[in-house]
């Protein structure tokens, strides 16, 4: 549980200084509680004995201080001390109730934003090796099950538990053998649900797993509905969506019933405990009933209370258990930040910094004046030993537009993606104008627009998917029209009835593929980006539309760096030097005709 319990520190990390109130909160109600329980036994006496004050030195000493003419005048005075109490204990009870949704929830908001900052910013070999699903899962899913299955349960059980602890002081002050008989209630039920631990981490295993599995079938069965309804194969993604049902319904089943086990178990018992109690008391110590009114008394009002703060207790135990899967995605994601691949310390407890990182201003040290070069570069993915690159160096002119051609797996991408920054190298380096671009990487990508093959929009208008990730209050309009302009999309925007206001569709289904590529080329030209990396950028689209494509592109020439991969050859027949790419290595280098030829 140590452990447990050191993993839920660590995800509340910049929230801390909100516990100790919670509990002393929790303490306050619950010392309240049981100071108005343990009046009602000596309230029930005094009704019926009111002489019987002197034997009770605190409440004689009340009695004294009032100058009460008669015993009878004080016991609505207790009685009103009582209530005051309760209603103190009630408004303090639900203060602290309130304050534990409030800070639940207000973690669960602050997760889901420090795990998007997580995933926004951990290095690019992550993706590597994670799915959409994963990540939707955990940002949505686990951080809600964090909040409903660890953090709400684990602050009731130190609620509740404080409330046990105490009544069963008062209890074991009130009557001994009733102590002894209350543990031997509670502490079978708490070591029945310890030993069952295990059993409740694989049922929250396979709820979170199936839910995984339910996100990915959705965005796989959705994500080309085209493909899936063309194919035929609708019966394939319901029939896999079916089978993750069943098994989260199975396991999700067996956590929540056993989880309302303890309330029943506690109930029961409590109740054969109180016959066998009276039973014990009249046979073995022969008192009559009647000499047991103020204990029962204690021991009825504290049942009402004891019997929910036990069981609650008890519950979160299981439920604790149950998300300790949770708890480790998120732990082990947010402990991504702290590996040693991370580029620079990036504090996401900052959310201007993530919120405002892609509008940050390009470094005036790291600008782009002169040349960029490549030095010797090696690059090794994790777990293979063969080098995807293997030495490379070249050096691009500022203004000059360069070309990587080669057989697939090559290694153009993987170079790509090593200048653009995702991919940091294992020896050699990249320098701008003699400046290493690992000092300053965020500068560095400021100078950079990447024109992917399939350029991702959003479900927004043409404006904000060419100012992308800029707030409505930022866009410049001048801007949005120079780019528009320049990557020929006048005409188009023309046509539409809202112009630059109309909406794309998901993933731009509205447009053609020129159109999408364009908006693409737009995009990076609102940025102003110096240096163009054109990612098979043309090689999904007919003739006609990518001789506009390339025409749009063409008309950058000289203005812009540009860093070309092209199946086509075509396409790269305008570049000034063309880099042959062969198993990693650069194996030629010149101009179209020479590499070419």
């Amino acid at each position: 549980m140590v452990k447990y319990f050191s993993k839920v520190w660590y995800i509340l990390k910049g929230s801390r200084r909100s516990l100790p109130w919670l509990l002393l909160l929790f303490v306050l109600s619950s010392v309240l509680e049981a100071i108005g329980i343990g009046l009602i036994g000596p309230f029930l006496n005094l009704a019926q004995q009111p002489e019987r004050i002197k034997e009770i030195p605190l409440l004689d000493w009340a009695y004294q201080q009032l100058g009460l003419q008669s015993s009878s005048e004080f016991i609505p005075i207790l009685g009103l001390v009582i209530a005051v109490v309760f209603c103190i204990k009630s408004v303090l009870y639900f203060i602290s109730e309130r304050n534990i949704f409030r800070f639940s929830f207000n973690q669960k908001g602050q997760l889901i934003a420090k795990l998007l900052g997580v995933y926004l910013s951990v290095p690019y070999v992550f993706y590597l090796r994670k799915n959409t699903a994963s990540i939707i899962k955990n940002t949505i899913v686990e951080t809600n099950n964090f909040t409903m299955q660890c953090l709400l349960p684990l602050l009731k059980a130190i609620a509740n538990f404080t409330v046990v602890f105490i009544l069963v002081l008062l209890l074991a002050k009130t009557d001994l053998l009733l102590f002894v008989m209350i543990l031997a209630i509670f502490m079978p039920t708490f070591l029945l649900f310890y030993k069952f631990k295990k059993q409740f981490q694989q049922w929250g295993k396979e709820v979170s797993e199936s839910n995984q599995e339910i996100i990915r079938i959705l965005n796989h069965g959705l994500g080309s509905i085209k493909d899936t309804r063309v194919i035929g194969c609708e019966s394939y993604f319901h029939e896999q969506m079916e089978q993750q049902v069943k098994r989260f319904a199975t396991a999700a089943t067996s956590a929540r019933s056993f989880q309302k086990l303890p309330r029943i178990v506690i109930e029961t018992c409590l109740i054969l405990f109180l016959v066998l109690f009276i039973s014990i008391y009249q046979i073995f110590f022969e008192q009559s009933l009647q000499d047991l009114i103020s204990i029962l008394a204690v021991f009825a009002v504290a049942a009402i209370r004891l019997i929910p703060a036990a069981s609650i207790s008890i519950q979160a135990m299981g439920q604790m258990q149950n998300a300790s899967y949770s708890l480790d995605m998120l732990y082990l994601d947010l402990k991504e930040i702290e590996k040693p691949e991370f580029t620079k310390h990036l504090d996401l407890d900052d959310s201007a910094t993530i919120r405002n990182s892609s509008l940050s201003p390009v470094n005036p040290t790291s600008a782009f004046t002169h040349q960029v070069e490549l030095s010797n570069v090696i690059y090794r993915y994790p777990g293979t030993e063969e080098a995807a690159l293997d030495n490379i160096s070249l050096t691009i002119k500022k203004g000059q537009s360069i070309a990587f051609i080669g057989k697939s797996g090559a290694g153009k991408t993987t170079l790509v993606d090593v200048i653009l920054g995702l991919l940091k190298p294992e020896g050699g380096d990249i320098r701008v104008d003699d400046v290493s671009i690992y000092e300053d990487i965020r500068s560095w990508q400021n100078l950079i627009g990447y024109i992917p093959q399939s350029i991702f929009l959003m479900d927004e208008t043409i404006e904000r998917n060419i100012a992308f990730g800029v707030p409505d209050h930022l866009i410049d309009a001048e801007r949005i029209n120079k780019a528009i302009k320049t990557a020929q999309l006048t005409e188009l925007v023309e046509q539409l009835p809202n112009g630059i206001k109309t909406s794309v569709g998901e993933r731009g289904v509205r447009l053609s593929g020129g159109q999408r590529q364009r908006i693409g080329i737009a995009r990076v030209l609102y940025h102003e980006r110096e240096i163009l990396v054109l990612d098979e950028a043309t090689s999904a689209l007919d003739n006609e539309t990518e001789r506009l494509v390339s025409e749009a592109i063409q008309s950058l020439s000289g203005t812009k760096t540009m860093i070309i991969i092209a199946h086509r050859l075509t396409t790269v027949e305008h570049c000034d030097c063309i880099y042959l790419l062969e198993k990693g290595s650069l194996a030629k280098s010149g101009t179209y005709q020479e590499v070419v030829g």
